[in-house]
């Protein structure tokens, strides 16, 4: 197994069993609540059967302070509500509590007034909560906050002749309205319903239809959709009722919620569905009935089954994109993140939903994965390939082929028509046994200096030292213009500033040096030419052993071409035939030229 693929299963693991850990944690939650509640959110708009009595500021700047008003504008509302059975609404709930005595006189008139609706009223309770420290079936002991002290009830007399509710909203934990509760255990062993709830199951048994009863979780809360934004309900002024100026008409067999709809009552949430706006309390259970009348309805899936389910698409994922490249990586990660919003979707119109934040977080980070693995990197290793034959090609080269992006380095061997150019220094080994080392270094540091300048001057690639000679290629690795004259051009170069090199040489230790020069063109098999551990970008073949050959015969400061570099350049070189000389290694003579003139 290589070293790529063992890190690529690693990744995938850590990759999964972080995915795991993360949805069977819930450590995202609030990001979670905030996707869900973007995606599954369907606001269908408000039930128009739906009507709000709210007390507002308009009934407020009328009635004055809602506490010394509220049951006998209340009981008088009632009465009215029910004075004519033919226009009667089919449920009344208040989202208002009297759960504490007032005066005998209007607790009585309110009670009576109820009793009107032949009970079809839900008037609101109010939990009352207090933790405590509780043993669970293990016997394990821990801290329960939501251990329900007590239910505060409506008055007596009230109670009697209405359905109590308790108007609790369920707040979750990053501060927004998404759940509510069918019932509860009261202390006393028994059951209350919610006070959405209560409202619904009397609206369906009014007219003869099933009660919905929704799946809930292990904390008997389930999340409801909503179907209407924070003002959408249709909703009158308790007042313009109370003063007539709604006909009855309007709420016959209608869904009546009273409560408060002004900010000073402080009865507002943050809706999940919208959460730049607030909601007033009667609003949400409007929301939530409607909810159950449309069976908009969901509990997540087992968690244990979600975890296992986000790791197996991380863990497909990375193992289908392990050698695709970026785009197609990007393109997939695309696509699963869609397949999954989507499956979300399809589940939560069927009562479920799925934590989706998981697989789409670490579908990004394998996107990032992927940029890194597949481009960064990638870049990094082209960079480094660049600055590596900046030291064989011209600079100018390189960094125009980076910046056009053409530029592709194929391993192993292509075959090329190049121009070969080999040079060495005249007389090398008598002239180096007669100086020091150090003095021998020196001059063939400078000498190579020149060959270097003069190669990558003209856009050659300098392929090697060998000793005092150098070896120069021209068209390979990447494509040059007119390269057969520019090496030709290279070799007359150095010949032209061999002097003044020779004159610096004479001065400092007493000896000059000279050159000679071998061109040829023509086929070769160029690049990465070794093994794992060492390799040498090169050019193999007669083209290349020709040219060597060419140089071996030159004198110094001669220049030798062979006929296919003279024919290639035609009239812009001027060459004297030596003749046709035999070169080492190759059966058949061959015409040698050696140039007196170049065009510039």
């Amino acid at each position: 197994m290589t070293n790529s693929k063992l890190v690529h299963i690693i990744v995938m693991a850590v990759a999964a069993v972080l995915v795991f850990i993360l949805t069977m944690t819930d450590a995202l939650y609030a990001p979670d609540a905030f996707l869900t509640d973007k995606l599954y959110t369907r606001l269908s708009g408000p039930n128009s059967r739906i009507i709000i009595v709210g007390i507002d500021e308009e009934t407020l700047g009328e009635y004055g302070n809602f506490t010394l008003w509220s049951r006998e504008k209340t009981a008088e509302l009632l009465e009215l509500l029910y004075s004519d059975p033919e226009n009667a609404p089919a449920v009344v709930g208040m989202d208002l509590l009297f759960t504490e005595p007032y005066d005998e006189e209007t607790d009585a008139h309110l009670a009576s007034a109820a009793a009107l609706a032949g009970g079809n009223i839900v008037s609101g309770s109010h939990i009352v909560y207090r933790g405590q420290v509780e043993t669970d079936e293990s016997g394990k002991r821990y801290y329960n906050s939501e251990h329900i002290d007590r239910i505060e009830m409506p008055i007596e007399g009230l109670a009697d002749v209405t359905t109590a509710g308790f108007t609790n909203a369920c707040v979750a934990k990053d501060g927004y309205v998404r759940y509510a509760m069918n019932t509860i255990v009261t202390p006393d062993g028994g059951e209350q319903d919610g006070f959405a709830y209560a409202v619904y199951k009397l609206y369906a048994e009014s007219r003869g239809e099933d009660v919905y009863v929704p799946d809930k979780q292990s904390n008997g809360l389930f999340q409801f959709m909503y179907s209407g934004k924070s003002g959408e309900y249709s909703k009158v002024s308790f007042r313009a009722v109370l003063a007539g100026e709604v006909p009855a008409t309007a709420f016959k067999d209608a869904i009546v919620l009273i409560g408060a709809y002004a900010p000073g009552m402080q009865d507002d949430y943050q809706p999940a569905s919208d959460r730049d706006t607030s909601m007033y309390g009667v609003e949400n259970h409007a929301n939530v009935i409607q909810a159950y009348m449309q069976h908009k309805t969901m509990t997540a899936v087992n968690r244990w089954l979600a975890a296992v389910i986000a790791a197996l698409i991380i863990i497909l994922f990375l193992a289908l994109t392990q050698k695709t490249g970026l785009w197609p990586g990007l393109i997939a990660s695309a696509a699963v993140g869609v397949i999954c919003t989507l499956a979300g979707r399809l589940l939560a119109a069927h009562g479920h939903y799925i934590p989706l934040i998981y697989v789409l977080l670490f579908l990004v980070i394998a996107d990032a994965y992927l940029i890194v693995g597949k481009y960064v990197i990638e870049k990094i290793r082209r960079r480094h390939t660049l600055d590596v034959f900046k030291k064989y090609v011209a600079p100018q080269v390189v960094d125009e082929l980076s910046r056009s992006g053409d530029f592709e380095l194929k391993l192993g061997g292509e075959k090329r028509h190049i121009a070969v150019l080999f040079i060495d220094i005249r007389g090398f080994t008598t002239m180096s046994e007669s100086l020091d080392p150090v003095q021998v270094v020196e001059i063939l540091n400078d000498y190579l200096a020149l060959v270097t300048d003069c190669v990558l001057s003209n856009s050659g690639t300098l392929d090697k030292f060998i000793g005092d000679a150098a070896m120069a290629v021209f068209n390979a690795p990447f494509d040059l213009d007119d390269y057969v004259y520019k090496a030709v051009k290279t070799a007359w170069d150095i010949n032209s500033r061999s002097k003044p090199l020779e004159e610096s040489l004479l001065e400092r230790f007493g000896k000059g040096v000279k050159f000679g020069i071998g061109v040829n063109c023509g086929d070769a098999v160029v690049g990465n030419i070794g093994c794992d551990f060492r390799m040498d970008y090169t050019a193999i073949g007669d083209t290349v052993n020709t040219a060597a050959r060419l140089e071996a015969n030159a004198g110094a400061g001669e220049i030798y071409i062979s006929e296919e570099v003279l024919n290639a350049l035609g009239d812009r070189v001027k060459a004297d035939l030596v003749g046709d000389i035999p070169l080492k290694g190759k059966s058949n003579k061959i015409n040698v030229y050696t140039v007196t003139e170049l065009e510039a």
